[in-house]
């Protein structure tokens, strides 16, 4: 199993959530976060000060798979989340370990699946 930490414009979530879940990937978490790159802060105005932001606004987009899903995965966040812009975020990729579903105490890859249809 792999997880994706995605750090994606806000812009590119939408298009990027559709497309994993048309590839039968709907499971993911999201985060508001910010952070700071390789480019430089962008001038503002704040409180009458000219000052630079360096602490831009991006979704954290987190993905656990099978490891046979991974790249095109990955291939379709690039897709979506390329601008050629400096800001389009950042993809790692890690290995996890164990998974554990609460509910029943299931453990691997089953944790991956979808759960059967409840009457």
């Amino acid at each position: 199993m792999k997880k994706i930490e995605a750090f994606i414009r806000h812009e590119a979530f939408d298009p990027i959530r559709d497309r994993l879940a048309s590839m039968g990937l709907p499971s993911m978490s999201v985060s508001e976060v910010k952070g700071s790159g390789r480019q430089a802060g962008a001038p503002d105005d704040y409180r009458g000060r000219r000052a630079g932001i360096f602490l831009r606004p991006k979704i954290k987009l987190e993905v656990v798979l099978d490891d046979k899903d991974l790249d095109r995965a990955v291939d379709a966040i690039l897709e979506l989340a390329q601008t050629g812009y400096p800001g389009d975020g950042k993809i790692f990729v890690v290995n996890v370990e164990e998974s554990i579903r609460v509910r029943t105490g299931e453990r691997g890859d089953v944790v991956l699946e979808a759960h059967p249809e409840e009457g």
